[in-house]
């Protein structure tokens, strides 16, 4: 299992359709992450910032994303909440949500 955070920021003008959305998802979304096998996700809100956590349990993560990608039901969620976002400008190539090095975990 690999623990992964990510953050990004949240247009203030887009926060409460954000919050509007993630309280009853389209169907399929939460489906299709379930599939891409992760587990444990949750998004938090502080400020301008949204912070993601979750648990990816598979064996080939690169493989998942691609097949979340390219799920209709995912391309329409995606085509509604991510306008309300905008990427951190220090975000690496190609990411969307910027990714995070854990640097402390207790269990």
């Amino acid at each position: 299992m690999k623990r992964i955070g990510e953050m990004i920021r949240i247009r203030p003008e887009g926060l409460e359709a954000y919050k509007k959305w993630h309280a009853n998802p389209m169907p399929g979304v939460n489906e299709m992450i379930k599939a891409c096998n992760i587990r444990n996700y949750s998004i938090y809100h502080r400020g301008d910032y949204l912070f993601a956590y979750y648990e990816y349990v598979g064996d080939d993560f690169e493989a998942d994303m691609a097949r979340m990608a390219a799920d209709p039901a995912t391309q329409k969620w995606w085509d509604v909440v991510k306008p309300l976002m905008e990427p951190l400008a220090d975000r690496a190539e190609g990411e969307f949500w910027s990714g995070m090095e854990e640097v402390y975990h207790l269990d």
